[in-house]
């Protein structure tokens, strides 16, 4: 079969759906590759780049599987055999008179803006990609736009404080956002319906602000859910109380398929200090943010410069590309297990059901709704084992436990030879001192102090080099391993130390 990539009709396109990479993995599977002239210029990639991949350069359109980021155009559509296939994306929800008009011309339609949020789709998941890169964009773009630091530095010419951004929404772009910006320096604060993502937060450094309801956002389809109004009244206060403060707000609020909902009203907005930036990922589906123009920037009456775009992954053109392409041959060879070149679609699996917006003429949009996730089941408790409590050791105790130690000590020493008392004595006190000394040091840091402390071995060291030319056979033996043993001890002690200091050093 012969698999055909587009060149994107749609105005400010830069994306496109194949590179030279998955090219040749397409070509691995067995197909043929059809790419149009010109089809990833502005992604940088030449035709002659495709060439050396194996494909061929020509009318795409006319192959039995067609490739492209947007849907068709309709010269393009005209173009498409009856019974082919077309994947790309095509937001089903929204465009159900390109379903029909699909369905009419008997194309088999495969939405990739409809894969199901389940573990095994992943790797075909083009919206998680895609809002991969949108999210570190968008950062971008609003550093370019902010002028100052987003870390705080301390010149000669004064203090300047770090950049304080606020991220709405914790999903795929969310966290790219909250990465980058963390990376950048930033102070980061990030909100969410779902409380669970307060971890993922923390673990990029940024701090979670919850908004503080009793509705608890579970879904079942792996994608936002339409929040309560007692939710948003709650979160509209958290918005009111941080976004004066905020020198940098992003919003990633979208609801497959719906308007995106509101977060940011203008009254809001006018709160907000001069100069300071909103980037509205929703911008697409009417925004979060009161006042956003789709790809466009708006700066307010007060300063604030509000940011529409809509092509924030595009303008990574080239890595959005590749990973688009990629997930489409993650499809491909989902659709090839033989990798024979000819694709298959396998109507009982939940993914590939999932994706088929038109076959055989029908409509088959929406699809029966695929159980992605749920709320926690309460765990069967387990029975408790009463086990025995451990009663601290009493002073009673304590002190007759070393008033015999005492004793013992005292007779060990009456006991021994005059030479031997001092060190005996000597002996006691370093266990003393030595108790308190190491009681008081972090247990986290035992095993580096330990490992240094084998330096004392080279004590014995010193004491076996004296014994070992005595002449005596036994001595010479016993200091000779003696020796050996305590310089193991102290290289290794040293070694140990070395290792564990290099896992806190950056590289």
């Amino acid at each position: 079969m012969i698999v055909g990539v587009l060149k994107e009709a749609a105005d400010g396109e830069s994306r496109v759906a194949a590179t030279p990479v998955t090219v040749a993995q397409l070509i691995s599977l067995g197909y043929s590759v059809v790419i149009e002239s010109n089809a990833g210029v502005t992604a940088d990639f030449s035709d002659d780049a495709y060439i050396s991949a194996g494909a061929q350069i020509g009318p795409a359109a006319g192959a039995d599987i067609v490739f492209g980021v947007n849907a068709p155009s309709v010269e393009q559509l005209d173009q498409m055999r009856d019974g082919s296939t077309l994947v790309s994306l095509l937001s089903p929800s929204l465009n159900s008179d390109l379903l029909v008009d699909l369905a009419r011309r008997n194309i088999t339609a495969l939405a990739m803006d409809a894969v199901p949020r389940i573990s095994r789709a992943q790797s075909l998941d083009v919206l998680s990609s895609m809002a991969n890169i949108a999210g570190y964009r968008a950062v971008i773009e609003s550093a370019n736009v902010f002028g100052r630091f987003f870390t705080g530095q301390i010149t000669a010419a004064g203090k300047v404080p770090p950049a304080k951004v606020l991220v709405a929404g914790v999903g795929v772009a969310g966290l790219a956002a909250i990465g980058t910006a963390g990376g950048m320096g930033a102070v980061v604060y990030a909100t969410d319906p779902r409380p669970e993502v307060a971890d993922q937060v923390a673990s990029l450094g940024g701090q979670y602000l919850e908004v503080a309801s009793a509705e608890v956002e579970v879904s079942t389809t792996g994608y936002a859910k339409e929040m309560s109004d007692d939710y948003n009244e709650r979160a509209a206060a958290l918005y009111s109380q941080w976004v004066p403060d905020i020198d940098i707000l992003i919003t990633t609020a979208l609801i497959p398929g719906r308007q995106a909902p509101v977060l940011i009203t203008s009254a809001m907005v006018s709160t907000m200090k001069r100069g300071s930036v909103i980037v509205d990922m929703a911008a697409s589906n009417g925004g979060n943010v009161e006042g956003t123009v789709k790809d466009e920037i708006v700066v307010t009456s007060n300063g604030v410069t509000i940011i529409g775009y809509t092509d924030l992954a595009g303008r990574l053109a080239s890595q959005a590309s590749q990973l688009f392409g990629t997930n489409l041959v993650n499809l491909m060879k989902l659709m090839t297990p033989a990798k024979d070149g000819v694709a298959s679609l396998d109507w009982d699996d939940v993914v590939q059901r999932g994706i088929t917006v038109t076959r055989d003429g029908a409509v088959t949009w929406p699809p029966p709704a695929v159980q992605v996730s749920a709320a926690p089941t309460q765990a069967p408790v387990a029975p408790v084992m009463q086990t025995p409590v451990k009663l601290p050791m009493s002073a009673q105790r304590r002190y007759a436990i070393i008033g015999v130690g005492a004793a013992l000590l005292l007779a060990l020493v009456a006991a021994a030879p005059v030479s031997l008392r001092v060190h005996l004595t000597v002996f006691a006190l370093a266990i003393v001192i030595g108790y308190y000394v190491i009681g008081s040091v972090h247990h986290a840091l035992h095993t580096p102090l330990m490992s240094v402390t084998n330096a004392i071995s080279g004590i014995i060291v010193v004491g076996a080099l004296l014994q070992i030319g005595h002449g005596d056979a036994v001595i010479s033996t016993l200091a000779f391993i003696a020796i050996l043993l305590a310089s193991i001890n102290v290289f290794g002690g040293f070694a140990v130390t070395r290792r564990m200091l290099s896992m806190f050093s950056r590289s």
